[in-house]
C-alpha cells in the first residue's frame, strides 16, 4: 500500500534529522522518537552501570525556606536561653539582610513547637508534621545544607540551575537533555506551583528557574495549570480538528526542516520537535490531570484539599501520576514559606497545606511500586535566623535568611532511609559536622540516577558547563 501523505512526510522529517550533522538535530529525533539521547555537543550520556537506584525525581521544592529551628533541626537548650542576646562569636560577623542589618539587638528566640522522636529512626521532628513524622524511616534528613546565597531570588536560581545568575539549565532540563523521557507524549519535564495559606505575600517565580538555558530550548519544563486549559495553547482553536491538524503540523514542518536545512539554526530543529510534542499532548494531558479515576482511599490519603485544582496536595498526587506515565523530572514550588514576623502562625499554615501530602506522596509511591526508582526531594532555598525579627515574645517571633545551615530530607530509589546527617551547634547557625553545599547536593542527586556530575557537560561559548559548575562531591553517606 502506497504511504499516505502524512507518513511520507514523517519518514521525511525523520530521514532529515537522522542525516543532519547537528547535535540538536539529534535531539530533536530523540524527542520524535520518545528516545534518550544526548547531541554532538556533549558526551553520550546514560545511566552508569552499578549506580543509582533512581530513574525519575519530584522535586518539593518549599518556596520562601522554611525554619530549619521550628521543623527539623530540634535544639531543646534554646528555651533556657529566650531573649538573651547571640553571642558575637557563633554568628561571627556573618553578612546580615537589609531587613535586619539595622537591628541594635539579635534576641535568640526558641522554637514555640514541641519535638518528638519519629519512626524507630528516632528521627526528632516538629508536631507541626505529624504525617511527615509517620514516613520519619523512609527519609534521610540533612540537617547541615548550606549555600552562598542570602536572598531569596539567587538562592531559589542557585538551587534550581546550580549558579546564583540567571541563564543557566535548570535540573530538571540538564536531566531531560541528558536522559529524555520513557513517555513520547509527555514532556520529559513538568513544572507545577501552588499558593501556601500563609498570608504574607509571596516571592515572586519567575519561569527561567525551569529554562533551559543554553541547551535546547525542548528540554525546558512545562508549567502545568490547574483550570480547564492546563497547558497555555495545546488546544486546538474552534473548528480545527485533529486530522486538520496533523496537515498544519505536517506542512509546517516541511518549511521548518527547509529553513534548518538553509539555516543550520539548532533552535529550528527543536521547534520542530516541540510542535510535534504538543501534538501528542493533545491526547495525553486531559487524561493526566482527570482525577476522577482516583479512588476514595487516594484522596483519604492525600486529604480531600487533592480535590481542589492547583493545592499543593492536588499537585503532589498530580505528581505521582506524572511519574507513573514516564516524566523524568516533575518540579513542584509551593509558595508562602517566608516568615519574617509571626513566624508561628504562618508556617502553622504552610505545614497544614504541605504535611499530610507530602507523607502521602511516599506512601502512595511505595504502594505503587514507584518509590524504589523514584528520587523525591523536600526543602527550601536557605534556612531562617535563631535570631529574632520584630517583635519577640514566646508566641510570636520572625526569623530573618540564614543561608549558613537549614535542613531538608531526600526519600526513595535508594538513599539511606531512616538517617539524619549533618549537625549543627546548639544555636541552628553554624555546621559542626558533615556539610553538604549545594554543589554537592546536586552532585549526590545526579549520582542517584546514576550520572557522574562531571560527565553531564554541555559545550557553550567555549566551555563546558554542568550543573555543579567546577565543585561538587557526591555525599554517599546519603546513598545506601
Amino acid at each position: 500500500m502506497e504511504p499516505t501523505y502524512t507518513e511520507q512526510a514523517e519518514l521525511s522529517r525523520r530521514r532529515f534529522l537522522a542525516r543532519s550533522s547537528l547535535g540538536l538535530g539529534a535531539a530533536a529525533l530523540a524527542s520524535l522518537s520518545g528516545r534518550s539521547l544526548v547531541g554532538s555537543e556533549s558526551m553520550p550520556l546514560g545511566p552508569a552501570p552499578g549506580w543509582g537506584k533512581a530513574k525519575r525525581v519530584i522535586y518539593l521544592h518549599q518556596s520562601g525556606a522554611p525554619s530549619q529551628i521550628d521543623l527539623f533541626d530540634h535544639k531543646p537548650g534554646l528555651r533556657a536561653l529566650q531573649g538573651s542576646e547571640l553571642p558575637d562569636s557563633i554568628r561571627n560577623g556573618q553578612r546580615l539582610t537589609g531587613m535586619t542589618s539595622g537591628q541594635d539587638s539579635f534576641p535568640i528566640a526558641a522554637s514555640k513547637f514541641a519535638f518528638k522522636p519519629a519512626g524507630e529512626s528516632g528521627a526528632m521532628i516538629s508536631e507541626l508534621l505529624p504525617r511527615t513524622a509517620g514516613v520519619a524511616d523512609k527519609l534521610c534528613i540533612i540537617r547541615s545544607l548550606h549555600t552562598e546565597a542570602i536572598n531569596h531570588d539567587p538562592a531559589i536560581t542557585f538551587f534550581q540551575t546550580g549558579f546564583q545568575q540567571p541563564g543557566r539549565p535548570s535540573m530538571g532540563s540538564w536531566l531531560s537533555y541528558g536522559l529524555g523521557t520513557d513517555n513520547e507524549n509527555l514532556p520529559a519535564f513538568v513544572v507545577l506551583i501552588s499558593q501556601g495559606s500563609s498570608r504574607r505575600d509571596s516571592q515572586p517565580l519567575f519561569a527561567r528557574l525551569w529554562g533551559s538555558g543554553f541547551l535546547p530550548s525542548e528540554h525546558q519544563g512545562v508549567p502545568l495549570r490547574a483550570g480547564e486549559d492546563p497547558v497555555l495553547y495545546l488546544s486546538d482553536p474552534p473548528g480545527v480538528d485533529r486530522e486538520t491538524r496533523r496537515r498544519m503540523l505536517d506542512r509546517l514542518a516541511a518549511l521548518n526542516e527547509k529553513q534548518l536545512e538553509e539555516r543550520g539554526d539548532p533552535e529550528i530543529a527543536a521547534r520542530i520537535a516541540q510542535y510535534e510534542m504538543a501534538f501528542r499532548m493533545q491526547i495525553a494531558v486531559p487524561d493526566l490531570v482527570d482525577l476522577s479515576a482516583e479512588s476514595p482511599e487516594v484522596f483519604k490519603l492525600y486529604g480531600e484539599d487533592a480535590r481542589r485544582p492547583g493545592s499543593y496536595a492536588a499537585n503532589c498526587l498530580l505528581a505521582r501520576r506524572l511519574v507513573e506515565r514516564g516524566v523524568r523530572f516533575v518540579q513542584l514550588y509551593h509558595r508562602g514559606w517566608d516568615q519574617h514576623e509571626n513566624l508561628p502562625s504562618e508556617i502553622s499554615l504552610q505545614c497544614k497545606d504541605t504535611d499530610q501530602a507530602s507523607a502521602a506522596l511516599i506512601q502512595d509511591l511505595d504502594r505503587l511500586g514507584l518509590l524504589e526508582d523514584t528520587l523525591v526531594i523536600w526543602g527550601g532555598e536557605f534556612g531562617r535566623t535563631v535570631y529574632c525579627q520584630g517583635p519577640l515574645s514566646d508566641e510570636v517571633y520572625g526569623r530573618d535568611h540564614h543561608p549558613r545551615c537549614f535542613s531538608g530530607w531526600l526519600a526513595g530509589a535508594g538513599v539511606n532511609a531512616g538517617t539524619s546527617y549533618g549537625e549543627t551547634d546548639d544555636f541552628s547557625y553554624n555546621i559542626v559536622k558533615d556539610p553538604v553545599h549545594v554543589h554537592d547536593f546536586h552532585a549526590t542527586i545526579l549520582h542517584c540516577l546514576g550520572i557522574d556530575h562531571e560527565q553531564l557537560t554541555y559545550r557553550h561559548k567555549g566551555r563546558d558547563f554542568r550543573l555543579t559548575d567546577v565543585q561538587g562531591t557526591v555525599v554517599r553517606a546519603l546513598v545506601s
